[in-house]
């Protein structure tokens, strides 16, 4: 979702890009015609990342296997593969001469134990050590951070870090399995005529950020000379009961929820601090939530429809 996004934005703004994904490309969210797309390109090996990177002067390493809470959860050794890529990217950017490189984090990297209230304080960058990240997921993001540091001071590859605080937008995983939360319930209102399954009580509260903020945030910070992590998110916090009131506003409808306390639901509360976003980039996020969640519904609507007259 990200990847499409970033690279439909680098094309409009001029530049050459290679798009490499393992997917094929039938099974691209987004496929920018102005770019080279290559598609069943497997970077966990070597060779494939050396030659992904031929000709290439930044790279933006947004690979990850991942999804939603159940999905980390259950599939911890899946979202860990990644590492693999990060480590050839880097690897291989260092022997290329690679002048910039772009590495996707994660709010998940934050201690999982000063996220257990619903009243969450916003997460610092300075916050990550001592570290106790999300099993699996969180573990392989930090590690690569720390790579990036290391591949910086000793071998002279200019490194970004951008963690970002739960994404959402079009064009993305919706019911597959791999949906985060948005996406998620606004599938779920989107089919039902008069119910909802919510996990948990509905109070673990987020904050999100729409997909085109985080491009932008991406862009500016990979222009930028700051070298260390920083978040790219949004700081208003939600709990899911108040997500999916919004969404029902968006759709015209009134559902009955029913609460699945046993679900997997992640830490109680995780919000972004974005003060260091604020003074680095003079920016921050423009989406609301409202008219981002609108975006995502009809979008989603849109693909209820089109299966339905399959």
């Amino acid at each position: 979702m990200i990847g499409g996004a970033l690279t439909e934005r680098l094309v409009s703004d001029g530049h050459e890009v290679r798009a490499v994904d393992i997917k094929h490309l039938s099974e691209w969210w987004r496929v920018m015609p102005g770019a080279e797309n290559w598609d069943r390109w497997d970077c966990r090996k070597p060779k494939y990342a050396a030659e992904s990177l031929e000709g290439v002067d930044w790279v933006y390493d947004l690979a990850e296997t991942m999804g939603g809470i159940s999905f980390i959860e259950s599939e911890r050794v899946e979202c860990s593969e990644s590492i693999e890529i990060g480590i050839n990217l880097l690897r291989e950017s260092a022997r290329a001469g690679v002048q910039r490189f772009f590495f996707s984090s994660s709010a998940c990297i934050y201690p999982t134990h000063i996220q257990d209230s619903t009243e969450a304080m916003g997460l610092r960058e300075c916050d990550a050590w001592p570290a106790r990240p999300e099993d699996g997921y969180g573990f392989s993001k930090l590690y690569i951070e720390e790579l990036c540091r290391h591949y910086s001071n000793d071998r002279g590859v200019e490194t970004r870090v951008a963690r970002y605080h739960n994404i959402y937008g079009p064009h993305g995983s919706w019911n597959d399995g791999k949906e985060k939360s948005p996406a998620a319930l606004c599938r779920k209102v989107a089919m039902s005529a008069g119910s909802i399954e919510i996990w948990g009580d509905g109070e673990q509260r987020r904050s999100y950020c729409f997909l085109d903020d985080c491009v932008e945030g991406t862009v500016r910070l990979m222009e930028s000379d700051f070298t260390e992590p920083l978040n790219i998110g949004s700081d208003r916090l939600v709990s899911v009961n108040e997500l999916v009131t919004i969404i029902e506003g968006i759709a015209g409808k009134s559902l009955k929820r029913h609460y699945q306390p046993t679900a997997a639901q992640g830490v109680r509360g995780r919000n972004a601090d974005l003060t260091l976003c604020r003074k680095v980039l003079g920016w921050e996020p423009q989406t609301s939530l409202e008219d981002g969640l609108a975006a995502l519904y009809w979008w989603i609507q849109s693909e209820v429809w089109r299966l339905e007259k399959a």
